[in-house]
């Protein structure tokens, strides 16, 4: 009986049971925005780690100089946030291959006819009975359901792009700010050497008798003012080297210096050419992979309505004659009731709420742009006011009036003052080149491509631009 039960189970398991699985495709990814394109970013293998023996992505330390694009490559490739969404990608990669498998046949084991009464006490009259039956989907389930998770797989990559976006963005904001405190450190130092030498003077006066102790007195505060700005500036500057650190996922930067220029500034492109470019932006590009994956969630729904056929083969043994036979049976649910009337409406509801989403979102985006434009375009204006007409009168006025301190023809007050401005000029202009930078960034993170390569064929890093990490 056994060896009977057996081959017959054989046959009919190789009959019914579907194909070996294939390996998926490496197909959810998105081609990359031209933004920083040419440099690697993490992606992990096809094939997981196993759950003892985690990989290990962590980029190469930088030291010594860095550049903006040694920053970029170390974070695309050590960001744990970034490595989180690509991971996120391969899992929608495997769930297509879960998506396209059979549900798994089912083994049924019977025995009737035995521990009863009269002619069936004990096994006499046993029937004995060995089922193998499988469930057919009539609607294409299989189908419609691997092609969601596909769609699936690719609003992953869509995720991971817009993180990938997103982190350029802020490793180049960090990374002006680091220019930025280093160039802080600098005016403070200068600050500190001015006050310093306008304080030597007034000794040197007080000792010749031409000037009264209280002068000496006077000057020795902006020397400790100067000296308290330069130690917060220089602990500012360490606390940016962390920050620009930890977007590649260290705590103890190596690095020393920061390469690069403020200073170099460029005219704003138009506003109806950046404007043009938001259907690069991963956020808004994504929504068309959205309303197809929600159309297919409809496709799905009514395929599910079909009822699905259960076919079933087996071998029966009648041990009261030791006869044997085959047993078949077909079974199919009546949709009377449940014919996912509920959930085809929900999905095509989703669909009309995707249409919407996505008008938001572009909405959303268009707004982003337009109060970064203003902010580069302001903090441009103003830079270039500053270093045009404001500071050049400024720097001769101190170099005037520190002659004539130094002649004994004005008082330490008016140099003093003079000095403030020059040094708040110098601040102000610092800023305006820091807000710049930063603006530039954030509308290329928003276009997806460089604001050079708006009006360049072919655009390229400039390591002496803080905002290019194309």
């Amino acid at each position: 009986m056994r060896h009977r039960c057996g081959s017959a189970v054989i046959a009919i398991t190789i009959g019914i049971t579907g194909c070996e699985t294939k390996p998926f495709a490496d197909s959810s990814w998105p081609e990359a925005r031209p933004l920083g394109r040419h440099l690697v970013a993490y992606r992990p293998e096809a094939q997981p780690p196993s759950d003892v023996d985690l990989p290990s992505h962590s980029p190469p330390e930088p030291s010594g100089l860095l550049t903006l694009r040694d920053a970029i490559a170390s974070a695309l490739l050590g960001n744990p946030e970034l490595a989180r969404f690509g991971y996120d990608v391969r899992a929608a990669e495997a769930r297509v291959v879960q998506a396209g498998i059979w549900d798994n046949p089912e083994l049924d084991f019977e025995i009737e006819n035995f521990a009863g009464s009269g002619g069936f006490n004990g096994t006499d009259a046993a029937e004995v009975t060995l089922m193998l039956s499988q469930t057919f989907p009539l609607g294409g389930d299989i189908e419609r359901r691997q092609a969601l998770a596909r769609l699936h797989g690719q609003l992953a990559g869509w995720d991971y792009e817009a993180a990938r976006m997103a982190l350029l963005t802020e490793v180049t904001q960090r990374y002006v700010d680091v220019l930025a405190a280093q160039q802080r450190v600098d005016l403070a130092r200068e600050s500190m050497a001015l006050a310093e030498q306008i304080a030597n003077s007034i000794n040197r006066r007080v000792e010749a008798g031409d000037a009264s102790a209280v002068e000496r007195s006077r000057a020795a505060v902006p020397v400790a003012t100067a000296r308290i700005e330069l130690d917060r500036a220089v602990r500012d500057l360490e606390t940016t080297h962390v920050r620009l650190a930890l977007t590649w996922g260290s705590s103890t930067p190596r690095f020393e210096e920061a390469s690069g220029d403020l200073k170099q500034i460029t005219p704003v492109p138009a506003a109806s050419e950046l404007a043009a470019l938001i259907g690069q932006n991963p956020e808004v590009a994504r929504w068309a992979v959205e309303i197809a994956s929600r159309q297919a969630e409809v496709e799905l729904a009514r395929a599910e309505a079909k009822p699905d056929l259960t076919a079933g083969l087996g071998y029966r043994w009648f041990n009261e004659t030791d006869d044997n036979a085959l047993v078949a049976g077909l079974s199919i649910p009546l949709p009377v009731f449940d014919r996912r009337q509920g959930d085809i409406l929900a999905a095509r509801f989703g669909v009309a709420s995707a249409h919407n989403q996505q008008r938001a979102i572009e909405l959303h985006v268009t707004a982003a742009l337009a109060s970064a434009y203003a902010r580069l375009a302001n903090a441009h204006d103003e830079a270039v006011a500053l270093r045009d007409h404001a500071l050049p009168p400024s720097e001769a006025a101190y170099r005037d009036i520190r002659r004539a301190f130094d002649q004994g023809n004005i008082g330490f007050l008016d140099v003093l003052d003079a000095e403030r401005t020059l040094i708040d000029l110098r601040r102000q202009y610092l800023d305006a080149l820091a807000e710049y930078h930063g603006a530039a960034a954030e509308m290329e993170g928003l276009i997806g491509q460089s604001l050079d390569s708006v009006d360049q064929a072919k655009p390229e890093l400039q390591e002496t631009q803080p905002t290019e990490a194309e």
